[in-house]
This record gives C-alpha cells, sequence and structure tokens, in this order.
C-alpha cells in the first residue's frame, strides 16, 4: 500500500516540537494495511531541507578560527566560497535565520560571531525556494538559543608608506532568549586624504609649461578621498504567542560624507597673434568634489505556521537623499579683457576676476519591497516529500535628480512591479525511501515567476534543474535559467554629473590626458534578455577527511546588455562616436560614461573549490559532528554561564554541570564512580530509558529525573549530547561502545583522560569545512570567553587536557573559456580574452584565490592571497596609438589575533583584558601591484603603480572586548 501524506509544515519549523505518535492501528484497517512502517520525527532546528548538500558548513569553533568581529565580517572573510560563480548577481549571497529568511541582512550584520551555533553555504539553486533568483548563493545561519553580550571594537589602520589613515569605532549589544532577540549598534568610520603629491605621481598636464613658482597640481589631486561615515541601527525579534511564529522589527540611519580633489584649474590665454601666452592658476579653490548623503531604512517580518505551510512575509523600505558639489572651472570672461588690456600679469591670483562656484546635482530615491513566500510539503511521493514554494510580491521604487549644469531638467522616474511565482521540487528516486535506490537520489526543480512592471511591461523569468546523488557523497546538479531583467531607475535615471580634470588613457593616442567625464543614467536602456547554463559536482572527498571539492561550469548568453561605458579603445569609439570629443589636433577632451546597451554577449568559466579543514595538537580522538547543533543538544540550546543559559544540565549533579562553564569538561573521579554504578549495574534498556527521561525532561524545560536511589544522574551533559541521535534519543550503538568503555575502564584513569578520547564514539563523519568539536554555547575565540579548562582551554575542544588547534584551506581556481561582446549590427565582435576590453584593465584568463588559517590555544593566524592572470588591451595597429600589456601579479594578506581573555596571567594582572582579543593585520604583504606597459614597455601615466593601487602594503591594529 502506498499512503500519500501531507507533509506538517510546523514540524519544519526551528521551534517545532516531536510529533506526538500514534497510540496504536486503526482498527479500520486491513491486515495489509498493518505491514506498513510509518517513522514520524521532527526535522533538525534551523537546517535547510534541500536535495542539494551544503557546500560549506561551519561550527562555533570553525566560525572562531576566522577572528571576526561581526557576522558582516565573517561573510566578507569567506569570499569566493560564499559569491556566485554566474556572474549575474552582485556577489553577496542570499542570508537566513534558522533556515527562515529575513527582511534585510541589516538585521544581523552587526551580530558578534559568537552567537552563531552553525553556519551552512548552498548552491544558487538553494536560493529559490526561498523566493530569491539562482543568482546567489545561500548561507544559513543557526543562532544560539540563548546568548548575550555587549561588545567594543576599535580599528586603526594605514599603509607602511603613512599618508594616510582610517578608523573605525563599533559599539554592539545582543541578547538571544530562544525566539526573542534584541541587538543595538553604532558604527563610525573615517578615513583620512591621501594626494598624488604624496605618492610621488607624475601629472599629465604636460601640454602647459611649468612655471618655477606654480603650486604642484598633484598636491591637489586625491588618491583617496576625504571620508566618514555614521551608522545607528536596532533589530528586535519576538515570538508572538505559543505557536511559535515571530516578528522582526529593523530601522537604520546611515550618513556618508567624502571630498575629493580633482586638481587645479588653469586658465592659458593668447595674444591676438597667438605667438604668446599668459598663464595663470586660481591658487585659492583647488577644484574639488563633495558628496554627502542620508540613509534611512525600515523593515518588518513575520514567520508563521499556517496548516502545512510555513509562511514568511517581509517588507523593506529605504530613502535616500544626496547632494555631490563639483567646482566648476573660472569663468574666463573677465580674464580675456584684462588681458586684452594688458592688466593681467603671469601667474596672476585669478581670485579677484572670477567666481567659479559650483555645480550641484541632487538624487532622492526610494524602494519599499513586500514579499510573501509559503513553504511547504504537500505531496509524498515514493521518492520523498515534494516541496512547493509559492511567492508573491511588491516592489516600488523611483528616483528624482536634478543638476544646476542642466537648469530647467528634472528627471523624475517611478517604478512599480508586481511579482508571482512557483518553485516545485520533485524527488524522483531516494535512497532513504528505498525507491529506486540503485539510480542514487534524483530529484528536479521547476521555477517561474512573472513580473508587471510599469515601465517595461510583463517579464518572465523561468528555469529547470535536475540534482543526482549519484553516490553517497556524490552530488552532480544541471540547471537551465532564461530571465528577463529590466535596467535599475539609478542607471535609467541617475543626475549628470560632469567631472573634470579625470586621467583617461587615450589608447589611439598613446597619451593620459585630463579631461570632463560625464557619469549619470541613460534613460534609452532596454529590458535585458538572459540565457544561462550550470553545470556543478559537489563531492566531499573520501581520501581526505573533512575535505569536499566544487566543480562548476557556466554557459551565459545575454542580449541587450546594460554596461557601463567601457575603456575607450578604437572599436568602442568607433562604436560609440557620440561619446567622445577631441580638439583640433584630436586630443581627447571630453567623455561621456553614462550607461550603453551591449547587443549580445556570451560568457564561458570552468570555476573549481576545493576546501579543507581539520585538527591538530590536542588529546586522542575527535568528536567528529555529523548532526546538526540542535540535535546533538536535548534542548537545542548551549548551557552554561557564558551563554547566558542554566548551568545546570539533563545529566544533572553539580559536577555535570561543570562542562559548559569555568570547570572541567569531564567527570571527576567521584563523578566517574557514580557513572560507573549507573552505567554498569543495570540493565542497558533501563539506562537508556533513565537517560532518553532525562533528554524529554530538558526538551520540555522539566527538571532531570532522578537515577537508581534518588541520586541525580552522573552523566555529564556533552556526554549525554554525543549519545543522541538523530531522532532526539539515545542511540543504542553510541551508547554501548560508551558503556563497554566506561565499565572495562578504572575510573581515575578514565577521569584523567583527555577530552573526545573516552567519552563516547565519534558523532559521524566530520563535514567539509566543517568542525567536528561538538562546543556549545559560550564567548569563543572571536570575543575571549573564558570558557572550559582556563590557562588548557581552546575552542577546538580539549577542556583540561591539552589545547586542540583547528585548521581550514580553501582555494578556488576560475578559468575564463569564453567573453565576446557583440556591440551592435555589423560592427566585428570583440574577444575581451584576446585583447579587446570592456574595462581598463583587460580580462585575464586564469585567477585564483587561497584562504587559510589555524587557530591554537587563543592563537590565530589567516592567509589570503589572490593570483590574477596576465591580459592585454590590443590598439587600433596605426602610428601613434599602442597595445596595453597587464602582467600577472599576487598579492597575499595575513591577519594574526590573540585571546586575551585565555592569558591568565595576563588577566590576573589586568582584569580589563578578560573577554578581549587584539588583532593585527597586513594587507599586501610584499607590496605587489599590476605592472602596466605599452608597446615601447614604458608604463603610461595613467597606470603608473600608485594610480592603481595608492594604499600597497598596509596594516590594522584591532582592539576588541565582549562584556
Amino acid at each position: 500500500m502506498l499512503a500519500l501524506q501531507p507533509f506538517n509544515a510546523g514540524a519544519a519549523s526551528a521551534q517545532d516540537a516531536n510529533p506526538e505518535p500514534p497510540t496504536g492501528p486503526d482498527p479500520a484497517q486491513s491486515e495489509d494495511d498493518i505491514d506498513q512502517i510509518i517513522v514520524y520525527g521532527a526535522r533538525l532546528r534551523g537546517r535547510i531541507d534541500s536535495p542539494q548538500p551544503p557546500i560549506l558548513e561551519l561550527d562555533e569553533d570553525d566560525i572562531a578560527a576566522y577572528g571576526a568581529g561581526s557576522i558582516a565580517e565573517l561573510i566578507e572573510a569567506l569570499g569566493p566560497q560564499v559569491s556566485s560563480g554566474r556572474g549575474r548577481g552582485g556577489g553577496f549571497p542570499v542570508i537566513l535565520v534558522n533556515g527562515v529568511r529575513i527582511s534585510n541582512f541589516r538585521e544581523l550584520r552587526s551580530y558578534p560571531p559568537e552567537a552563531i551555533e552553525r553556519t551552512e553555504v548552498f548552491s544558487e539553486e538553494v536560493a529559490q525556494r526561498f523566493g530569491y533568483s539562482a543568482d546567489q548563493r545561500v548561507v544559513n545561519i543557526i543562532l544560539k538559543d540563548n546568548y548575550s553580550s555587549q561588545s567594543v571594537e576599535l580599528e586603526y589602520g594605514q599603509p607602511f608608506d603613512g599618508g594616510f589613515s582610517q578608523q573605525e569605532v563599533q559599539g554592539t549589544y545582543l541578547r538571544i532568549d530562544g525566539p526573542s532577540r534584541l541587538n543595538l549598534n553604532v558604527e563610525w568610520d573615517n578615513s583620512s586624504l591621501l594626494t598624488e603629491g604624496e605618492r610621488g605621481v607624475i601629472q599629465a598636464d604636460a601640454s602647459i609649461p611649468d612655471v618655477a613658482t606654480d603650486p604642484d597640481p598633484a598636491n591637489f589631486r586625491s588618491l583617496v578621498g576625504d571620508s566618514s561615515s555614521v551608522e545607528a541601527t536596532a533589530n528586535w525579534t519576538t515570538q508572538l504567542g505559543e505557536t511559535g511564529n515571530s516578528i522582526s522589527l529593523n530601522a537604520t540611519y546611515e550618513r556618508n560624507d567624502s571630498l575629493r580633489l580633482q586638481g587645479l584649474d588653469t586658465v592659458e590665454l593668447t595674444d591676438d597673434t597667438g605667438e604668446s601666452a599668459l598663464r595663470a592658476f586660481n591658487v585659492a579653490s583647488p577644484l574639488a568634489v563633495d558628496r554627502q548623503s542620508n540613509n534611512y531604512s525600515a523593515a518588518a517580518s513575520i514567520n508563521a505556521g499556517v496548516g502545512d505551510w510555513q509562511v514568511t512575509g517581509t517588507v523593506d523600505a529605504t530613502i535616500t537623499d544626496s547632494v555631490n558639489d563639483t567646482q566648476l572651472r573660472l569663468d574666463t570672461t573677465s580674464l580675456v579683457a584684462a588681458a586684452a588690456a594688458g592688466n593681467l600679469a603671469i601667474d596672476a591670483d585669478l581670485g579677484d576676476f572670477a567666481e567659479a562656484g559650483f555645480d550641484r546635482s541632487e538624487t532622492n530615491t526610494y524602494t519599499v519591497n513586500a514579499l510573501l513566500t509559503a513553504r511547504g510539503n504537500p505531496v509524498y511521493l515514493p521518492g520523498g516529500e515534494m516541496s512547493v514554494t509559492a511567492i508573491a510580491g511588491y516592489r516600488a521604487n523611483g528616483i528624482e535628480s536634478t543638476d544646476t549644469g542642466n537648469p530647467g531638467l528634472i528627471t523624475n522616474l517611478d517604478r512599480t512591479r508586481w511579482q508571482a511565482g512557483l518553485n516545485v521540487g520533485v524527488p524522483i528516486t531516494s535512497r532513504d525511501e528505498d525507491f529506486g535506490s540503485a539510480l542514487g537520489d534524483i530529484s528536479l526543480n521547476f521555477n517561474a515567476a512573472v513580473f508587471e512592471q510599469s515601465d517595461f511591461g510583463t517579464l518572465f523569468d523561468w528555469s529547470a534543474g535536475v540534482t543526482w546523488g549519484v553516490i553517497e557523497g556524490l552530488t552532480l546538479t544541471a540547471t537551465y535559467i532564461n530571465r528577463d531583467s529590466s535596467p535599475s531607475l539609478s542607471e535609467l535615471g541617475t543626475a549628470q554629473i560632469a567631472t573634470p580634470n579625470v586621467p583617461v588613457f587615450d589608447i589611439a593616442n598613446n597619451e593620459t590626458v585630463l579631461v570632463t567625464v560625464i557619469t549619470g543614467g541613460n534613460p534609452l536602456l532596454p529590458a535585458q534578455s538572459q540565457s544561462d547554463w550550470k553545470f556543478g559536482i559537489n563531492w566531499q572527498l573520501p581520501f581526505i577527511e573533512n575535505s569536499s571539492l566544487q566543480i562548476e561550469y557556466f554557459d551565459n548568453h545575454s542580449d541587450d546588455v546594460t554596461q557601463g561605458f567601457p575603456v575607450l579603445t578604437p572599436a568602442i569609439e568607433a562604436a560609440f562616436p557620440g561619446r567622445v570629443e577631441r580638439n583640433a589636433a584630436g586630443i581627447l577632451t571630453r567623455l561621456d560614461e553614462r550607461f550603453v546597451t551591449f547587443a549580445e554577449q556570451d560568457v564561458e568559466r570552468f570555476q573549481v573549490g576545493l576546501n579543507m579543514s581539520g585538527q591538530f595538537a590536542g588529546g586522542g580522538e575527535t568528536s567528529g559532528q555529523s548532526g546538526p547543533p540542535g540535535a546533538n543538544s536535548p534542548s537545542g540550546r548551549p548551557s552554561g554561564p557564558e551563554s547566558g543559559g542554566p548551568a545546570a544540565r539533563p545529566g544533572g549533579g553539580e559536577g555535570a554541570s561543570e562542562g559548559r562553564g569555568e570547570g572541567g569538561g569531564r567527570p571527576g573521579p567521584e563523578q566517574m564512580a557514580q557513572m560507573r554504578e549507573q552505567f554498569c549495574t543495570a540493565e542497558p534498556d533501563v539506562v537508556i530509558a533513565r537517560f532518553d527521561a532525562a533528554l524529554e525532561a530538558a526538551a520540555n524545560g522539566e527538571p532531570a529525573p532522578l537515577g537508581p536511589g534518588g541520586q541525580p544522574l552522573a552523566i555529564p551533559a556533552r556526554m549525554l549530547e554525543r549519545l543522541t541521535g538523530e531522532d532526539g534519543k539515545i542511540d543504542p550503538e553510541r551508547f554501548a561502545a560508551l558503556r563497554e568503555r566506561i565499565c572495562s575502564t578504572d575510573g581515575a584513569q578514565m577521569a584523567g583522560r583527555p577530552e573526545g578520547a573516552g567519552d563516547g564514539p565519534p558523532r559521524g563523519e566530520g563535514r567539509p569545512g566543517g568542525g567536528d568539536s561538538q562546543a556549545r554555547g559560550g564567548n569563543r575565540g572571536g570575543g575571549g570567553g573564558r570558557g572550559r579548562g582556563g590557562r588548557g582551554f581552546s575552542p577546538f575542544g580539549g577542556g583540561d587536557g591539552p589545547p586542540v588547534g583547528r585548521w581550514f584551506a580553501n582555494i578556488q581556481y576560475t578559468l575564463e573559456l569564453e567573453n565576446t561582446v557583440l556591440i551592435a549590427p555589423n560592427i566585428p565582435l570583440l574577444d575581451l580574452l584576446d585583447g579587446d576590453a570592456l574595462s581598463g584593465g583587460g580580462q585575464p584568463r586564469h585567477s585564483i584565490t587561497w584562504r587559510s588559517g589555524a587557530f591554537y590555544d587563543g592563537y590565530g593566524m589567516l592567509l589570503f592571497a589572490r593570483y590574477t592572470g596576465q591580459s592585454r588591451i590590443n590598439g587600433s595597429g596605426l602610428a601613434g596609438s599602442t597595445d596595453l600589456f597587464f602582467d600577472d601579479f599576487a598579492t597575499i594578506n595575513i591577519r594574526t589575533f590573540v585571546d586575551l581573555g585565555q592569558r591568565d596571567n595576563l588577566v590576573a594582572a589586568i582584569p580589563f583584558l578578560k573577554g578581549s582579543r587584539i588583532g593585527f593585520d597586513i594587507d599586501n604583504l610584499f607590496d605587489s601591484r599590476q605592472r602596466v606597459t605599452d608597446s615601447s614597455g614604458a608604463t603610461p601615466l595613467r597606470y603608473q603603480p600608485f594610480l592603481i593601487d595608492p594604499r600597497g602594503r598596509s596594516f590594522e591594529i584591532e582592539f576588541r572586548k565582549l562584556f
């Protein structure tokens, strides 16, 4: 008999309880019906149910190894591991919390990483199950149930060559109490000015002869602008009633100010014959660009179980106003009259003759996003549960811009968009369900969405994919995506800004000149059509412990592509002749860099990623973690004084509670004797029943039951967790292995073993990139909580024994197979991998990123490296033109940190250092910059090393304290 059963979405929620088992068979059933086996169970807390396995899993100890100060810093440190290789989105991943979508990343970006229990990273296809498009990877952050901290972080950085500095101050408050969360964060950032004169940059205005008394224009041109910003955020989440539903509210204000210098305005005057010249500088007013912006954001989300569906509603609104003041060049009318009258001397101060003033552009934007998603598993098929996600959404945004350089012209654009979509995942075969198991796990995924947009009509988005779990640990995926995409309102309507004195390399004349550059929107941009294939392999390597290999191939085709104006090559100038102005001598004077449209673009890309991790030093075997954190803990939450939860655990007794706090992580001799009595003097079934009762009591928030003779159960909480199977009950095989060890080993000897050597069997194979430690709760390496075992404690296990270190490594290689662009019909195809270009740096065929780190006994070091292959840009081949050659180069960044809170002698001398961490980072360790040369081997002025990278080798020191 095959019974189709509706799926209870409530069981999948983060806070769900185990379903009640049936009391017995239905008398109405036939004897044949009674032969069926039905398994009941709850989903694991916060985990994502997906046919695609995680690309990367990190437990709290892995996260501590990154030394990040916030979740935003952690996402940044993960880099390419959380970025899509499809090349369609902005690169930032979809963020979920406890398996549920949130209104905006602002909700938790300032959370300290110590609040995370586990993190999962999934491929782009999983994003569709949560109402997103398949151009972003998914990061699921599982938070601890109980956590509280206040933190202050101070940062200071500057290049080794000096010239400017950066400062940051951040204060964060966070409290997590089950489903309720409160977070307050204030941050201030500042960066001082760095000029070209401080780096000795050669200037490009060689057409005007130098005069000894002239000021150096390099001192009035910014390499790094003077900027500052302040941000304040408040986030609040609470449960609604006793149903497990929740609501979240978020509000953020952000202010940004920046000032850039564009050099000095110069005036060249000639007499009637044109044979003599008068030259003057406005030394009092260097050209400058001053920008200010205010950003106001608010968001809300609600999560609720509605029947068999998990429903999430989100709304996010943002208002931004920005002002851009660009100093104008001098009005030369009065200067010409003065020169004709002979009243103007060479190098005169022009302040008495003209007031240049400013050109002001103002841009105001608003955006409102509302989305409703309903996720459920309405039908049980032979291959498993069919997943369905339905979405409905509304988006409104607008932009209004004015520019005094175009008086009377007001750009006012508004857009509304309604959307509806459906994602369906259909399991075909399943090893778990024993249906077609010889074929492995095969599932299909279908996604369709329609958008009704006020300014572009009806747009469509659909995709189809297949996932094949060939064997355990080896998964193949194939996905086809077809999508319509409209230009953003910023691309259509941003105010036009004319910025003077911008250095541009003119490849046609092999020279760097200062020109006026026009930026802004283009209202004539059409909608884009995208057609993409993606094939992927995810393999958990059986011959390297805790490792996984990802291989991906992307084939993207686009029609009517919106792009920023490309690098000015002869081919681009021929395609957009109206965007370029030259004087009578052919010298470039003005360049319109507003957005443009290309007819077609084709990209093929091959990407390989390898993740590895492991432990070193310390004692004995590790406790590999196969289940999720919520399943390993009877209550699904951490404990101990550091985590904000109660000290007492299901094991009961004073000794058992010390496994999570300041005390030892293992039982002492007295407790060990009690354990031997309870384990070895009763039948195994009796002991298992007692432990199951302790687990159930902990899950219901009740006191732990007593053991024989009215004594508390002597088993420590951590040991009890390790005996727990994925069904939330004691696993008989694990119990038998532990019982044999305890009953065959001297109690004192057992109590003295390093943790993990005698307190239970490993909990399954380690995850790729994830850790094996079972540490829960407390403030870990990022914040310097004391945790377990005093001076000997390491966040990666160890208790009172030797510290256990943790290491990880990730390498990602990208090979560009094809990148061609058709600007317009009847124009030759551009091959970006063979000398044509859309950007000022060429298109390298090869790139590699390396990220690795190690943490031991409170000391951490991370190494980030990036290699970029060589490329070139072809000139016209005519006299005066040149080719550009971009050498390959590599940069190495080092991050180090020390958990001062683990240095007992230091904390004893300076108690303030408890809970503190100090870090020291070096970016671009070898001061590497890409070398660019022309056909003669010389470096064009526009590509001087300090113009490519003004920072070079730089350092940053940070101090962070958790209270």
